[in-house]
């Protein structure tokens, strides 16, 4: 009887070990922490390429020759940034990231996108129906872009053995939308060394 129950015990805590070993162990960490775990793009790619390639884009002359020209702040909207790399890039946070910096910099003027203006004229239509007149928008008020910022993500792989150089490229382009003249590019470099990786 001892026997059985000392075995019962013993088993219990292997069965507890190997649970717990099982266990999916979550910490919280900052948002600007980095983390490097398989090399590729990741969030923080995303967030540092966006905040300097802005921040140099807000800082060249085409604004200041806008305003100077028409006497008001140019109008953006942030377009398509195509994904040409081997990897798989959700360009739509990167796109987002870039919106926002625009809006928060206060030089220039930034329209709803594709997507987000179809959700804005369902509303309008739909006041047409139900919203007091007094606070009903009417259709064809919208303010047009003066330019589209457009650009690509590209990536150069170079492997041998166990290591990697994963080389990114990243180009973004001020269209004017008037005339498809470039107003501004503007180009940012990444390169890593990640050794020891499962090759795709």
């Amino acid at each position: 009887m001892l026997v059985q129950k000392t075995w019962a015990v013993m088993m219990a805590v292997v069965v507890t070990l190997i649970l717990s070993g099982c266990a999916t162990e979550v910490k919280r960490i900052g948002v600007e922490e980095v983390k490097d775990l398989s090399g590729n793009w990741n969030d923080t790619d995303s967030r540092l390429v966006s905040e300097e390639m802005i921040r140099d884009s807000l800082s060249a002359g085409w604004i200041d020759r806008h305003s100077k020209k028409n006497g008001k702040t140019p109008t953006v909207i942030v377009g398509n940034i195509r994904n040409l790399s081997h990897e798989h890039i959700n360009t739509r946070t990167f796109i987002a990231i870039l919106s926002v910096l625009f809006v928060n910099s206060g030089r220039v003027d930034v329209v709803a996108s594709k997507s987000e203006r179809e959700g804005i004229r369902e509303e309008r239509a739909d006041m047409d129906l139900h919203a007091d007149e007094k606070t009903r928008k009417a259709a064809g008020k919208e303010t047009g872009a003066d330019y589209m910022l457009i650009g690509t993500i590209n990536t150069i792989i170079d492997a041998e053995g166990g290591q990697q150089i994963r080389f990114y490229q990243i180009d973004l382009t001020m269209v004017s939308t008037a005339d498809n003249r470039k107003m501004w590019t503007g180009q940012k470099k990444l390169k890593k060394d990640v050794k020891a990786a499962k090759f795709r």
